[in-house]
């Protein structure tokens, strides 16, 4: 029914569990100002992240963890002035979710900036602050695989998942955020195989950021997507639309029109394991 297509309406929370059973592929890209936030909606980008990455993207640093909740928040609202149709996410940044009370500060201001949703990296503690938030009226969008804001524990930006023990964590992480009360998951950097199987497994969405082709969407970094040097190692689940879409709209029309048709990601695109 969805598949290649747009939506016309503007998107709602509810509106995701939709997507998931009509098998829509759900299309996500990162923005942090109201100027491309305008050019993702026109380019049929159903979900807009303010992501946390704008540490690296925007604020020239070497990781997310210096990223504070004003800055999440500024740049929240900036990008809510320009969209009409996409459904607006933002990061709780580096500690805004150490404990409920703190992360329901954090969540409140960026609702009050324009957000639907906000997004956390993990499970374990982290359970229990999704729980907290969502029964207070805050959806929550989880973070599994490789969580940026674990960068110095992980030792580096490594593939997650691929050993039988780590997957299985994976797997129970994944079912732990759904029983919460998350509303989507996003994956990144996990084994296609793994990915699909958490996918098959959840009744919510996932959204993929080199988690393979078998997710309910997928994800990129506005910077990425355009080709832009962020001054870090190109990951390989990378890939620059702007060649082929010729302007910014259309280099995320390029991408949207890619993930609903299945063309994006493929297999060099991925991690096989």
């Amino acid at each position: 029914m969805y598949a290649g297509t747009t939506r016309d309406k503007p998107w709602t929370v509810p509106a995701l569990a939709e997507a998931k059973r009509d098998g829509r592929k759900l299309v996500m890209l990162t923005c942090y100002d109201a100027g491309f936030a305008r050019a993702l909606d026109a380019g049929g980008t159903d979900l807009v992240l303010v992501g946390d990455s704008l540490g690296m993207v925007v604020q020239g640093h070497d990781s997310t963890l210096p990223v504070t909740v004003d800055d999440v928040a500024y740049h929240t609202a900036c990008v809510a002035r320009g969209l009409s149709r996409a459904l607006l996410i933002a990061d709780l940044p580096f500690q805004a979710d150490a404990s409920p009370q703190i992360a329901l500060e954090a969540s409140t201001r960026l609702l009050r900036a324009g957000a639907a949703m906000v997004k956390l990296e993990g499970a374990g503690h982290k359970l229990e602050v999704i729980r907290y938030l969502v029964e207070r009226e805050i959806p929550v969008c989880a973070h599994l695989g490789l969580t940026p804001q674990s960068v110095l524990r992980l030792g580096g930006y490594k593939v997650q998942g691929r050993d039988e023990e780590a997957a299985r964590r994976l797997r129970e992480d994944a079912l732990a955020v759904e029983q919460a009360g998350a509303t989507l998951l996003v994956l990144e950097c996990v084994p296609s195989p793994l990915a699909a199987d958490i996918t098959a497994a959840a009744n919510i969405p996932t959204i993929g950021i080199g988690a393979g082709p078998r997710c309910d969407g997928q994800v990129l970094v506005l910077h990425d997507l355009l080709g832009v040097d962020s001054g870090h190692r190109r990951p390989k689940f990378v890939k620059d639309f702007l060649v082929e879409g010729g302007s910014i709209a259309g280099a995320a029309a390029a991408f949207a029109s890619a993930v609903r048709e299945g063309r994006f990601p493929d297999a060099g695109h991925s991690y096989a394991s």
